[in-house]
């Protein structure tokens, strides 16, 4: 069984202590998508939403999830985010989010990639559900990260955890 490192000898929850690691570029791409009727679909290509663009305010609001992920997740370190990146494909049934971080630092912004995609996709829904409550956000998950010890990981194709 792994190691919980998140976990104290004595079984208390503590903050991994990485000053001794060195630092390198990191990054992470995590992607969710959700579920929207085509009322709400085409209010979005229409350009018809009454509080606004929700792609707009979807990047910011990963971007800003990026940001502020340390402030969420309670063991995570605050990172200096170096780049953050939001990618929004409106497709039939569905829009999907694609967050992108980086960073130089001596932990993984993995976090931060899956805060980021799940932050646009929840604003999404606050910008949508006057048209549609039934939405659903699904599938976030990581599609790779890079750097440090562990090097580069990458999802398999079309692998989906149930």
């Amino acid at each position: 069984m792994p190691k919980l490192t998140h976990i104290s000898r004595d079984g208390k929850p503590r903050m991994v202590t990485v000053s001794a690691k060195p630092e390198t570029a990191r990054r992470a791409v995590a992607r969710g998508r959700i579920r929207a009727s085509a009322a709400a679909i085409a209010a979005i290509r229409a350009k018809r939403v009454a509080k606004g663009d929700p792609l707009a305010v979807a990047t910011i609001a990963g971007i800003q999830g990026a940001k502020l992920t340390s402030l969420i997740i309670p063991l995570c370190h605050p990172l200096p985010v170096t780049g953050a990146e939001i990618a929004l494909v409106v497709r039939r049934g569905a829009i999907e989010v694609t967050a992108t971080v980086e960073t130089v630092g001596r932990t993984g912004v993995e976090m931060e990639a899956l805060t980021a995609a799940t932050a646009a996709l929840l604003s999404i829904y606050d910008m949508l559900k006057a048209v549609d409550r039934g939405m659903v956000i699904e599938e976030v998950r990581l599609l790779e990260k890079e750097g440090g010890r562990s090097g580069r990981w990458v999802a398999r194709a079309g692998a989906r955890r149930r």
